[in-house]
């Protein structure tokens, strides 16, 4: 399928859910938009596969009954075997009354019971199809809410209604995981574009996205030798809908590492996340993703106190909240991640994000995190902070990103690229602000925009109002650590020169041409009768005119 047509698909959906969801909260309705396209990847993919092994066993419809449901009627003795060979080649298993086809046949023919046994079938991808249980992955998903209907028959029936329509749209596209993968992401992209603010914050657009993945993917001692062939792990500790750790695998191919690690406090966003990795194809054995608070460090899998067998990753990405406010206790002051840099004020908690997911890095690995402006010069704790990481040679790339790009903000943010073991003996500053296109209300980064971030960043090489390789002396000592990027990078263009000779010359020719021309006027004026207009400043006399 074309990209075009994927973006056909995505546009389809996004038509479908503006239509059905009515009076309902646009939040509320992407759950259960999300949820069915999620049931429906997973449905085809496992009929496939079990059409693809039971070969000439596979019996057709009859009635009602799907084949995998009639094949489970007839063959009750064979179905624990079957189901353990489907967990080995699939990595799951589905009733085939919890499958698509049988929901879209009940919805058709108005089936009494639809509402009831989708409540069983989301209950079983949680706790039974997968060799990880995804408990509570449908918990956003209240199929007895009254925003449905106020009686059963009423939710019943508007379930049908939005299964059929959903059905509908997708039945001329394919069920492969890149295409309702792609429709999967844009529409998360279209609720948080159109759900403001809030909707906004667990989404990372796709243009900065790609900048972030693409720069941790290289390699991180030589950059200008393009991306690494294989990555073991990568960390999103603020991970939303996982877009970002996606795009991280996108930019190495589905082979290109060995585990997706994300960590997101939202539950909603959590369970978006975990769909959103299994509809890409991601194996539940190859991603893990919790649900917790990155700042209180509750993750037992992070919170290993020997040095020796503390978690580290190759590539450290996030996009965590700007300057959340929190409440840091006194014993963080000796918390690992903190410990040797300092406990970031209650006003902004950047640092605080930053310097975990830092914790957690490889030697040898990268870390790209998106920031706001302040934490380049804000002062106080936040600058004992940013002294200690500067003189520890730890900032390695510095990126300002033009304003609105975001959906939760319009702010203008940066990129901070970090390395624990990094070689130029200086800090590339990069100034993109009047890179973007306008697009309706938003700002976009162009692909030739990205690039030209992406390949400086390779080279280190300095432009003329882009990018400027700065010495630590000129950090240090002139700027006192202050990394404001228009300090180092500024993008205002010089004043023209003005040649005072020649303007002089012009402004006496000038002159001279209106004092002759109103002379002549003037001569005119008299014959009529009329007074003259006064004269301004003569010619100068050493011009050789009279005066």
């Amino acid at each position: 399928m074309t990209d075009n047509e994927q973006k056909l698909l995505g546009k389809t959906l996004w038509e479908i859910a503006n239509k059905l969801r009515g009076a309902m909260n646009a939040d509320d309705f992407r759950d259960y938009m999300l949820s069915f396209l999620f049931l429906r990847y997973l449905s085809d993919n496992y009929d496939e596969g079990a059409r693809n092994e039971l070969l000439d066993d596979y019996p057709g419809p009859n009635g009602h009954v799907t084949p995998l449901q009639r094949w489970y009627e007839e063959n009750p003795d064979d179905i624990a075997e079957f189901e353990k060979m489907m967990r080995r080649r699939m990595h799951y298993v589905i009733h085939p009354d919890f499958l698509w086809g049988n929901i879209v046949a009940m919805a058709k023919r108005q089936d009494n019971d639809l509402l009831k046994t989708l409540q069983k079938g989301f209950k079983h991808v949680e706790e039974e199809s997968f060799q990880s249980t995804f408990q509570g992955l449908f918990s956003e998903i209240n199929l007895e809410s009254e925003k449905l209907g106020k009686k059963y028959p009423d939710r019943n029936e508007r379930l049908c209604s939005i299964v059929k329509e959903i059905a509908k749209g997708l039945e001329e596209f394919s069920a492969d995981k890149d295409t309702l993968g792609d429709a999967y992401e844009y529409l998360i992209g279209q609720f948080a574009a159109g759900g403001g603010k809030k909707a906004g914050e667990f989404y990372t657009p796709q243009q900065i996205s790609t900048i972030l993945s693409k720069i941790v993917t290289l390699d991180s001692q030589n950059p200008t030798a393009g991306p690494k062939k294989r990555l073991e792990s990568v960390l999103d500790f603020a991970c939303g809908s996982g877009s970002l750790l996606l795009n991280v695998r996108n930019q190495l191919k589905d082979h290109g590492i060995g585990k997706i690690y994300g960590q997101e406090s939202n539950i909603t966003t959590y369970n978006l996340a975990r769909m959103n990795m299994l509809l890409h194809g991601v194996k539940d054995s190859e991603f893990d993703i919790f649900h917790g608070d990155t700042l209180k460090n509750d993750w037992d899998m992070l919170k290993e106190a020997n040095p020796a067998k503390k978690p580290q990753f190759d590539a450290v990405v996030a996009n965590p909240p700007f300057s959340l406010r929190w409440t840091p206790k006194d014993e963080q002051a000796e918390d690992m991640r903190f410990k040797n840099y300092g406990v970031a004020p209650k006003s902004a908690a950047d640092f605080a994000f930053l310097l975990h997911g830092f914790h957690y890095l490889k030697d040898e690995g990268t870390m790209a995190i998106i920031l706001p402006h302040g934490v380049l010069f804000r002062s106080g704790v936040e600058a004992r902070i940013r002294k200690k990481l500067v003189d520890d040679g730890h900032i390695d790339t510095v990126i300002g990103l033009p304003s609105n790009l975001f959906y939760s903000t319009g702010i203008p943010v940066c990129i901070l690229v970090l390395k624990k073991c990094k070689k130029p003996d200086d800090v590339l500053f990069i100034n993109a602000v009047e890179y973007f296109d306008k697009v309706k209300k938003q700002n976009q980064l162009s692909p030739d925009h990205i690039e030209k971030i992406i390949s400086t960043y390779q080279s280190r090489e300095n432009e003329d109002r882009f990018s400027r390789r700065v010495s630590m002396e000129e950090i240090i000592e002139k700027n006192d650590y202050n990394l404001n990027i228009t300090r180092y990078v500024r993008t205002e263009k010089p004043e023209k020169e003005i040649d005072l000779g020649e303007t002089h010359v012009r402004l006496v020719t000038s002159d001279k041409q209106i004092y002759e021309a109103t002379n002549k006027h003037n001569y005119f004026i008299k014959e009529l009768g009329l007074p003259p207009l006064p004269f301004g400043i003569a010619p100068d006399k050493t011009s050789g005119e009279k005066s």
